[in-house]
Order: C-alpha cells, then structure tokens, then sequence
C-alpha cells in the first residue's frame, strides 16, 4: 500500500508568519491548494492558512477597504502533521475522522510537501482497481 510520500507534491512557496493576508492569498491562489502551511526561517511548519480562514478577512476588509491583517493573526497553529512514511490507509482514517482537507508532509518538523485528500483517494482507488486486476 502507497505511503503518504509516495503521493505528496511539492511545495514552492509556503507562507511565512509576518506576510500581509492579501500576499498570502495571492500565493494561495497561485499554488493550486486549497490552503498553504506556514514555515519560519528554518522552514519548520509552524501553523497553516486555508482559503476558508482567509474569506471573512477579505470581505470585511474589502467592505472597509482596510486590509491589516497577517498570516499570524489568522493561521491555526499549531497545525495536524503527517509523515512521508505514514500509510495512505492510516491518513484515510483520520481525514474521516477530522476536517482538514490538506496536510503539511513534514521531515522533523520541516516541510517537505503536502498532500490533499484527492492524492489519498486517487492512490486508494488506485489500489483498489489493482486489486481487482489480480483477483
């Protein structure tokens, strides 16, 4: 069965802490995911910030034409962590059973990628169509 860093994908440019909320959104929507985790300087994970965190910011601030707010004030921290060599079928498990839909994939606390809920259900359903080739 697959592990988590057999389906991870990279990430180019993961938010920092003192970042303006319009920087991160900009590099959110750039990244393709939903959310991007939040590294210091050593580049460990040290909160995230989904698109669903960002929305109530962006429209008050739009609505008041203010916009102050940084990655800091608003990222959970800290955040759920999964490993390169976590089961697939482990973090199916416990995305059942909790809401985040994208995980920083992390190396001693820094980051080496991320994985989503549709790289665990492509990689089950991989397995599942594998194993009804042999059977």
């Amino acid at each position: 069965m697959y592990q988590v860093g057999e389906v991870m994908y990279p990430v180019n440019r993961p938010l920092h802490a003192e970042m303006s909320l319009p920087e991160a959104v900009d590099i959110i929507l750039s990244s393709g995911f939903i959310g991007l985790p939040v590294v210091d300087d050593d580049n460990h994970v040290v909160g995230f910030l989904s698109e669903h965190d960002c929305m109530p910011l962006l429209l008050n601030g739009s609505y008041h034409s203010d916009i102050r707010t940084l990655v800091r004030d608003i990222m959970h921290a800290p955040p759920l962590l999964v490993t390169p060599h976590q089961s697939i079928v482990d973090l199916a498990m416990q995305m059942r059973d909790q809401k985040p839909k994208v995980y920083p994939v992390v190396v001693q606390g820094r980051l080496v990628g991320l994985v989503t809920r549709s790289h665990v259900m492509r990689a089950l359903n991989d397995a599942f169509r594998a194993s009804k080739t042999v059977a």
